[in-house]
């Protein structure tokens, strides 16, 4: 065997191998010879591990990244953080030292949250990258596999689709019409023609045609290529910098509450300085004591942990969904989902279940009832109800035999069933001939073949060129029934071809899909003499038919109850589908999709003004026979009625609409890599029940963004309130800054952090989706603002009077004020658990671990600033009798009491507080709209 290296072979073994061969210009036996392969057969196990074993894995060196020190420094590049190192520097120069050392803790603390969060959020996109990484279709000792791309080496025999992304560099050998788009490596836009014809030598990249670079798309046609580079000696490898590498945890949320934080610091500070002024020329603070007084405040009032608790509230979410099935490739997408009000859906794999199998033949002469349950190749013929064998049915072998010719998928054992590589309708083609007695492995070798038209969604049909065994080529056909009556002439018989009834045929197609089976029509033409080449005239004109056949795929049982959610939670379904109109309603009915009356076709959708668009798609929920195109149309239109789309689909045509659509969802098992690149979610198992969860999933983690905004700001605010009004009222603090700065280092991320875990409430998908532009912070949200912080302002400053009033010393009554504020902050956290009127909340448990872990760490973490010796110097604290604990329990209780009963108040006053997405007229519901 030649042992050339392929381009940029590894480093380590470059300077031993023969200079890297110009592959593109070479001839392709030349290609095969040196790479000791066979096109037919690829290479056997025992190569493939030898040459992974040199070559290594077929992927690009990970990214470099930062290190953990430099990922751990960069949590200080934030303004607050330098507006709180300058506060320290000036403490240290005053010798407060403890007053400094609580506020580089404060630093400290918030950096090490962001660093721990940080990593977390890398692991997460990590995990993701993995499950979204690419696979192939490869020829391996002789039979044809999908597996994943990193497992290629060189040598190794590839098949390409429209929309497939190039796994490695090939040569190739052979196809039809295959274009690429090369626009990763060239720059140039317009997709380039392939072919196996060798250029000339040194040619530019742009300019080798016999060669597919990895990392780009083939937009049409079909391709076989041999490997010739894998990993970093790929021509991507050369510029991996044109790799991204993380993606940026960030969305249009934690932009908001970016620029938001930038606002509210300005104007805490802008609030710090006049209250400097205040208390050092009007009341006569002594400047360290006014100074650390401001510092308190604003620590207390601006909200720093805010940005990491929502990034992780969102990460968790990302977690969440891909344990699901559901991968997130963009963290924006997660807030989206909560606002989705239409999912446009295809229909086969992702409403039913992909399990191909062929229930009806039709011939011109019978009709074929045949039996068996998905790709288990047992089953029985029954013509007029009596059992029949394939023998005695000569059209149905006939059938059986073309449609296997003309179909690339294969049918392998796989644990106690069987698996299919490649299209399952194809494959159930394959189980209806093993049933009829046909060795299709055999067949496949006797008849190769010669050349081929792939399928497109303009053709409608797949065609296959073969040498008969009389000397004469055949032209093999299958596609959608309707085109391929158009293309017959004649159907045949058990006596010979006779012509086509064309009315008689139409009306089988529909009775078949009555019973909402897929039909697919199978045809053939004699042309004299061998041929080598087959053209759209060969194929189109001409065709005898030999029969239809009935594909069954049962709708998914999770599908129908997730669909049923959907339209509980106001989200209309509507299905997408390139069968018979017929057929699409009969499933639609099983599925209980709502509008299921009247199905629109591509052909309709094609003849319809935009207006006459929008206003047809608002009652229909069947589209049949569509195509990519009419995909992006229906997006444009429903999106111009103010809907949220997710759209699903899986082809390289289908990328402009999900690119168009609010959500693309991608099919992760049977879609393309381009449809995967376009869209912001990937489905790892094809489910539609997935999508609904995702919905679900999204709406449960912005109702907890909302909740953590309604927990921090108010809890902050109060705080800040507390040093605020001592100062402008002129009597002694009731906590001191350095206390303050404790209670926000205690609580400000642990109680806020566990939010983030909270379950969903048993109504999340019994309400209208959330509309995109709903504000941060609505007027209610701003009034719960301000009411909370007043009522902790209230409450700290009664507490600290009452026990001065009863003879308790000044760092007695201050211990107890600030024991009381952080007991204010748990019960509040009980409030805010819950959207909705005053009272348990449905599906919201009383206390959930996330929430007993973090209240009983800060309940201890306040006993040690209470009792711990040395604390009580740093803090300047007092122990407490039972009796001053007793009171600042029941003192909590009353907060969570007064803000039960404002939410009652307000309810009756503003009527029902509504949850993020509902309207002010918003009731149940209605999933016929």
């Amino acid at each position: 065997m030649d042992t050339s290296s392929p381009r940029r072979a590894v480093a380590a073994e470059s300077s031993e191998r023969p200079e890297t061969p110009d592959w593109a210009a070479l001839d392709t036996a030349a290609v095969l010879a040196r790479l000791n392969t066979d096109p037919a057969t690829g290479l056997s196990p025992a190569e493939v591990e030898t040459r992974r074993a040199r070559y290594g894995r077929n992927a690009l060196p990970e990214p470099r990244r930062r290190t953990a020190l430099m990922r751990f420094l960069a949590q200080f590049n934030n303004v607050l953080i330098y507006v709180l190192l300058v506060a320290a520097a000036v403490t240290l120069l005053l010798q407060h030292w403890i007053d400094a050392g609580v506020i580089l803790a404060v630093v400290v603390g918030n950096a090490i949250i962001g660093f721990i969060q940080e990593g977390k959020a890398e692991q997460a996109l990590d995990a993701i990258r993995t499950m979204l990484a690419p696979s192939c279709t490869v020829v391996r000792d002789g039979e044809r596999l999908t597996m994943p791309a990193e497992d290629l080496v060189p040598g190794d025999i590839v098949h390409l689709e429209g929309g497939d992304r190039v796994p490695a560099d090939l040569r190739i050998v052979g196809g039809r019409e295959p274009r690429m788009q090369e626009a990763v490596l060239t720059g140039e836009s317009v997709a380039t023609a392939k072919a196996p014809a060798p250029v000339a030598p040194g040619a530019s990249l742009g300019d080798r045609t016999s060669m597919a670079f990895s990392g780009t798309y083939v937009t049409a046609g079909t391709a076989r290529g041999v490997v010739v580079a894998t990993g970093a000696a790929t021509e991507i490898g050369r510029i991996s910098d044109l790799v991204s590498g993380v993606r940026t945890l960030t969305s249009p949320l934690l932009r908001t509450i970016d620029r938001f934080g930038v606002r509210l610091t300005i104007a805490i500070l802008a609030i710090a300085v006049a209250m400097f002024l205040f208390g050092w020329l009007v009341r006569d603070y002594a400047f360290v004591d006014i100074f650390m007084a401001v510092v308190g405040m604003a620590v207390a009032a601006i909200p720093e942990g805010l940005p990491a608790v929502l990034t992780i509230t969102l990460a968790l979410g990302a977690q969440v969904m891909a344990r699901r099935n559901a991968i997130a490739r963009r963290l924006p997408a997660i807030e989206t989902l909560g606002s989705v009000s239409v999912i446009c859906t295809d229909k086969t794999g992702t409403l039913t279940k992909n399990e191909m199998m062929v229930a009806h033949v039709a011939t011109a002469d019978h009709d074929i009832a045949v039996t068996g349950a998905g790709y288990d190749h047992a089953g029985t013929f029954y013509v007029d109800g009596v059992e029949s064998h394939a023998k005695t049915l000569p059209i149905l072998e006939a059938l059986a035999r073309a449609g296997v010719l003309a179909s690339d998928a294969g049918v392998h054992p796989d644990g106690d069933g069987w698996r299919v590589h490649g299209d399952p309708m194809e494959g159930a083609l394959v189980v209806l001939a093993r049933k009829a007695g046909i060795d299709v492995a055999a067949l496949r070798r006797a008849e190769p073949r010669v050349d081929g038209i792939p399928f497109t969604s303009e053709r409608r049909y797949m065609a296959s060129l073969h040498d008969h065994h009389d000397g004469d080529s055949e032209v093999l056909v299958k596609g959608a029934p309707d085109r391929l009556l158009d293309l017959c002439h004649a159907e045949r018989t058990a006596t010979g071809d006779r012509p086509l009834d064309r009315d008689r045929w139409t009306a089988r197609i529909e009775a078949i899909a009555a019973e909402g089976q897929r039909v697919l029509a199978v045809a053939l033409r004699r042309l004299d003499g061998h041929r080598t080449h087959l053209t759209e005239a060969d194929a189109e004109r001409d065709l005898v038919l030999l029969g239809l056949v009935g594909l069954q795929d049962p709708p998914r049982p999770e599908a129908v109850a997730a669909i049923a959610e959907c339209q509980r939670a106001g989200i209309r379904v509507k299905m997408i589908t390139g069968d018979h109109a017929v057929t699409a309603r009969a499933i639609a009915r099983e599925l209980g999709l709502v509008a299921v009356d009247r199905a629109l076709t591509g052909a309709e959708l094609d003849a319809m003004s935009p207006d006459a668009l929008r206003r047809a798609v608002a009652d229909v929920d069947v589209f049949a026979r569509t195509s990519p195109e009419n995909k992006l149309r229906l997006v444009e239109a429903l999106q111009a009625d103010g809907a949220v789309i997710a759209m699903t689909g899986d082809g390289v045509n289908d990328s402009p609409a999900l690119k168009r659509a609010d959500i693309g969802v991608a099919m992760g098992c049977k879609g393309s890599e381009a449809a995967k690149e376009a869209s912001d979610l990937v489905l790892a198992d094809d489910n539609f029940a997935t999508i609904a969860a995702a919905v679900r999933e999204g709406r449960r983690v912005y109702d907890n963004l909302i909740k953590t905004i309604q927990f921090m700001l108010p809890t902050n605010g109060g705080e800040a309130l507390v040093l605020i009004a001592s100062v402008l009222m002129g009597f002694s603090m009731p906590i001191t800054p350095v206390q303050i700065l404790w209670v926000n280092l205690v609580t400000a991320v642990t109680l806020a952090l566990t939010l983030a875990f909270e379950p969903g409430e048993q109504t999340i998908m019994a309400r209208p989706p959330r509309p995109m532009k709903e504000p941060i912070l609505p007027g209610r949200l701003v009034w719960r603002i301000a009411f909370v912080s007043v009522l902790f302002l209230i409450g700290v400053l009664a507490i600290y009077r009452i026990a001065r009033g009863l003879g308790a010393t000044i760092p007695e009554a201050r211990t107890l004020a600030t024991n009381t504020l952080v007991v204010f902050e748990i019960a509040y956290l009980f409030n805010v658990r819950r959207f909705g009127r005053a009272g348990p909340g449905r599906g919201v448990p009383p206390i959930t671990l996330p929430v007993g872990a973090a209240v009983a760490t800060v309940l201890g973490l306040q006993v040690a600033f209470t009792y711990l010796p040395g604390l009580d110097l740093l803090f300047d604290t007092q122990p407490l009798s039972a009796a001053a604990w007793g009171a600042t329990a029941l003192a909590g209780v009353a907060v969570f009491g007064i803000v039960e009963v404002e939410k009652r108040i307000e309810t009756r006053i503003l009527g029902p507080r509504r949850r993020p997405g509902e309207t002010a007229a918003s009731g149940p519901p209605d999933p016929s709209r």
